[in-house]
């Protein structure tokens, strides 16, 4: 009689104990659909602020020079907004892990908002340079980006942080497009009308599905050296101290000097493409929307699956070699069709080394600090944008196109052997 109570209690626990594990795992199915459903959220977000932004962007030429601002004022009408991106991106970051990712995301299409009102009256130039300040926390990529870093696993984030690619593509194309239409058919205010009420759009889109708080505080094994919740927001020191932690510096460098010398030949693009390549603007649109649809194929298809079956370290390295091949093919190219060839292995290493070095630097820090680790990360553009048209117009007035390529060789090749010969703590993370 006591086996079989003995038996009937055994086969009850086991009962109760299948029961839980079946309600834990409906549980966090549920946790991974719920986290699926605000990545995707956070895709659309990211979308619709790059669409806006895009929209402006060939908007902006023609509002400057009916104000009466000739070239030079206009250059430093970019050089402003490039400055303003450049200090804000940092800080934003600090906001994100402050405050959490729907309070950035919300302030980001709040300056968006602003940034789009104040171009629409902007009928002279003070009021035109004062509608760049809004620009200092204008980071919906950055924003979309710590959601991400927040709601992914250390594997899955490379492929995930690289569909944003898909993101910023569509952005481009749709944007530019769009913005070309509406100021041509109904006048060159109504693109930052429909910027400034659908930046009001995303605001209550990131109100409704993004969640207030995504995880844990701090859910890193280094929590001792958590920058975020100390000091104040601006503090550079701070800010600072990520680039202390193993390997985060020697990433960070790669980041910046690898991409450098394409960023100022894509930077001098518009000139190079109607003094050497003898393009009409149509056709440098066509060529840009080609450049675009390859980023969207590569971010969104090509990252993921090499992510699954190579290590960052060796994806990494992949990315500088590339480049480094690249750069001889610029230095030899002659005509638009060259480049058109070149731009396929261009668009794989300039893709694949930003979402590399993005996962790498989020896993080197700890997890309450992946807002400004990006937030630093998100300067590196804006940089290049700032000084980029001064050291690109001298390389090109000297030394012409080629100056670019073997600029691009010298450098990767040097950073490659680096690369090689260093040992960079990295977190190896490769999905199976």
């Amino acid at each position: 009689m006591s086996t079989m109570n003995a038996k009937a209690s055994s086969g009850g626990e086991e009962e109760a104990s299948g029961m839980r594990s079946e309600t834990l795992g409906e549980s966090s199915r549920s946790g991974e659909v719920k986290s699926g459903q605000v990545i995707l959220v956070a895709y659309l977000i990211a979308t619709l602020e790059l669409t806006f932004l895009c929209m402006q962007m060939g908007v902006v030429p023609y509002l400057a020079k009916s104000l009466g601002l000739d070239s030079v004022g206009f250059g430093y009408l970019q050089t402003t907004f490039g400055i303003l991106q450049l200090v804000g991106g940092p800080i934003f970051g600090r906001f994100a892990d402050q405050f959490g990712t729907r309070a950035a995301l919300i302030l980001s299409c709040a300056s968006g908002s602003a940034f789009f009102l104040l171009m629409s009256i902007s009928t002279n130039i003070p009021l035109l340079f004062l509608s760049r300040l809004p620009a200092v926390f204008m980071h919906g990529l950055p924003g979309a980006q710590k959601v991400i870093t927040d709601l992914t696993t250390p594997s899955q984030r490379a492929d995930a942080l690289g569909k944003l690619g898909l993101c910023f593509g569509i952005g481009v194309i749709v944007g530019s497009a769009l913005g070309g239409v509406l100021s041509t058919k109904f006048g060159i205010f109504v693109p930052t009308y429909v910027g400034l009420v659908g930046n009001l759009i995303n605001i209550m889109i990131a109100m409704v599905w993004i969640p207030l708080q995504d995880k844990p505080k701090s859910d890193h094994h280094v929590t001792e050296h958590s920058t975020s919740q100390s000091g104040s927001m601006f503090s550079i020191r701070e800010i600072l101290r990520l680039m202390k932690f193993p390997g985060v510096m020697e990433v960070f460098i790669v980041k910046v000097f690898s991409g450098l010398p394409v960023g100022l030949f894509l930077i001098m693009f518009s000139i190079i493409s109607m003094d050497f390549f003898g393009l009409e603007a149509v056709e440098s649109g066509y060529l840009m929307s080609y450049l675009g649809v390859l980023q969207m194929v590569v971010q969104g298809l090509v990252i993921g699956k090499l992510t699954k079956h190579c290590t960052e370290r060796t994806l990494l390295r992949l990315s500088v070699f590339v480049f480094a091949g690249m750069g001889l093919g610029m230095a030899l190219m002659r005509t638009v069709w060259h480049y058109c060839i070149i731009a396929v292995p261009l668009v794989f290493a300039f893709s694949m080394l930003g979402t590399i070095t993005d996962s790498i630097l989020t896993k080197a820090v700890p997890s309450s600090d992946t807002g400004t680790m990006l937030g630093i990360c998100a300067s590196v553009q804006p940089l290049t944008r700032t000084v980029g048209p001064t050291i690109g117009g001298v390389l090109y007035k000297q030394f012409g196109v080629s100056s670019f390529g073997y600029l691009q060789l010298i450098v990767n090749i040097g950073l490659f052997v680096y690369l090689l010969k260093s040992k960079i703590p990295l977190k190896e993370m490769k999905s199976q």
